[in-house]
C-alpha cells in the first residue's frame, strides 16, 4: 500500500453498492466491502467532507461480447444498500455507463465544492471503480483507492486493477490507512 497523504478537501465516491449489485457473487465477501465503505462514510461525515453515493440503472448502449443484464433483478435493484445510511447532504449520482463522471455533472459538483482529491470505493473494481478513478485522474483530481472497500465479480480482474492499474493513476490504501491520513474531526 502506498497512500502518502490526503488533501484537506477530499471527497469519498462510493460506487454501485446497491441491492442488485451487492447480491451478485463476488471475489471477496460483500459484507466486508460494505462494512469498510460504511466506516469510510462515517469518517468522512465526521469531518464534514463531501460524499458522493453512486448507483447504476442502465448500461452504455454499445455492443459488447459480454453484456450485463438486469433481467430478473428485483424492482429495487438500484437502491443503495441500507448500511450506507444515506443522508440528505450526500450527493447522489445515477450513472448509465461504467464511470461516474460520464454525463452526470459529477465533475462540476466536485469543482464547486473545491474538491482536489477523491477516494474511490465500491464495485466492480475493474469496471465502475476503475473507470471512475481513471476519469478522475484524467480530470486532474488526485486519486486514492480503498482496496479493502472494493471487490469484483472476477478475482483476476480485481487483482489486475489493484496491482497494475491503480498505482499508475493514484495511490492505494486500506480503509484504516486512509482514515489515518484524514484531517481532524469537524
Amino acid at each position: 500500500m502506498a497512500i502518502s497523504t490526503l488533501d484537506p478537501n477530499t471527497a469519498l465516491l462510493v460506487i454501485d453498492l446497491q441491492k442488485g449489485i451487492a447480491a451478485l457473487p463476488t471475489a471477496h465477501p460483500m459484507r466486508g466491502v460494505i462494512d469498510n465503505a460504511a466506516i469510510l462514510l462515517d469518517a468522512f461525515r465526521s469531518r464534514d467532507l463531501p460524499i458522493v453515493l453512486v448507483n447504476v440503472d442502465a448500461r452504455a448502449p454499445g455492443r459488447t461480447e459480454r453484456s450485463f443484464s438486469t433481467h430478473g433483478f428485483p424492482a429495487d435493484w438500484t437502491d443503495l444498500v441500507p448500511e450506507l445510511k444515506q443522508r440528505p447532504g450526500d450527493h447522489t449520482v445515477t450513472k448509465r455507463t461504467w464511470g461516474a463522471f460520464t454525463n452526470t455533472g459529477l465533475e462540476q459538483h466536485l469543482r464547486r465544492r473545491g474538491v482536489t482529491q477523491v477516494v474511490v470505493a465500491g464495485v466492480a473494481t475493474s469496471a465502475g471503480v476503475e473507470s471512475t478513478a481513471r476519469h478522475a485522474y484524467e480530470l486532474g483530481f488526485h486519486v486514492a483507492l480503498a482496496v479493502d472497500a472494493m471487490t469484483d465479480m472476477d478475482s483476476e480482474a480485481h487483482l489486475n486493477s489493484v496491482t497494475r492499474v491503480f498505482p499508475r493513476i493514484g495511490e492505494t490504501g486500506t480503509t484504516r490507512e486512509l482514515i489515518d491520513r484524514l484531517g481532524p474531526h469537524a
